[in-house]
């Protein structure tokens, strides 16, 4: 089997600088700075920088070069309204197919997350709550909806580090999937939904208290 090619790898680790923060939002990306710290070539990093340019993680300023996408108000808005008309309905779907191992998974999931909001520890929390999301895409087994599901859920991650950078962690303000794990474990559909939309309103609200 033939090696990873360098531009998906140059693809890995640049978008997870992004993720991470270590390109903030708005940060000018030179390409040969770029590929003399990860020791690739221009035309690796340069592929790369593409992808990332698809995948809306880097914007491309005419005459000007490439920069990391920024967090702006109506982008981020933009970005909820398009999690809730999938994640809601990947919510519905993963009520109707939880297995009971499904369910194990999921509780194990949630229950780390939670533990996170106790502590008031964002980035556990983050990444618990991350956890939780990729793992209901995963359950309903839909590649389709998987490959939007999984870009859109990246956006919402570096969004939230961003966020808990900007402002104190508590735990009334990181949101528990405890409705949403009971509707699915009582292979509730509507209820799962429901209580989806319900997380991801609040999570809003907290979006226009920061702009």
């Amino acid at each position: 089997m033939a090696g990873k090619r360098a531009s998906d790898t140059a693809y890995d680790l640049i978008r997870a600088m992004i993720l991470d923060l270590r390109l903030p939002p708005g940060a000018f990306v030179n390409e040969q700075s770029l590929a003399d710290d990860l020791g690739y070539g221009r035309v690796p990093v340069r592929e790369a920088l593409a992808r990332l340019a698809q995948d809306r993680f880097i914007t491309v300023i005419p005459r000007r070069g490439n920069e990391v996408t920024s967090l702006r108000l109506e982008d981020v808005l933009d970005m909820f309204e398009a999690r809730e008309a999938i994640q809601c309905g990947v919510a519905y779907i993963a009520a109707t197919k939880a297995t009971a191992d499904h369910l194990s998974t999921l509780r194990h999931l949630v229950s780390a997350a939670d533990l996170a909001r106790v502590s008031s520890d964002s980035e556990q929390f983050l990444q618990a709550d991350h956890e939780v999301h990729m793992f209901l895409v995963h359950l309903i087994g839909n590649s389709l909806l998987q490959d939007a599901a999984v870009r859109l859920l990246l956006h919402n991650l570096r969004f939230w580090r961003w966020y808990w950078a900007n402002t104190t962690a508590t735990t009334e303000a990181m949101m528990s999937h405890s409705k949403l794990l009971a509707a699915v474990e009582s292979r509730e559909p509507d209820q799962a939904e429901t209580a989806m939309r319900e997380h991801l309103h609040a999570s809003r609200q907290l979006v226009q208290l920061l702009f």
